[in-house]
């Protein structure tokens, strides 16, 4: 197995082992410096918003990001439906 994919499934299996919201929240918090966790979180909601048919500029607009964060959004999920 690949070590990126192999490091990958260690992360998914780490955060999937925590028992409540609480506890993931706090390793999320032990994992990632609290600007990543931010970027983690508009990624998100960029991707909520794009399945919800909001256009790319409005998502920029409201969560005070630049259009090439939502676009790179968009194009991470086009790639996740193709697959």
């Amino acid at each position: 197995m690949d070590t990126k994919i192999k490091n990958i499934s260690s992360l998914v299996n780490y955060l999937l082992a925590k028992k409540n919201p609480e506890e993931m929240e706090q390793s999320l918090n032990e994992l990632l410096t609290a600007s990543e966790l931010d970027e983690i979180v508009n990624r998100l909601q960029i991707i909520k918003m794009l399945k919800k048919g909001i256009p790319q500029r409005k998502i920029a607009e409201e969560l005070g990001v630049g259009i090439a964060t939502v676009t790179r959004g968009s194009n991470a999920l086009k790639k996740s439906r193709e697959k």
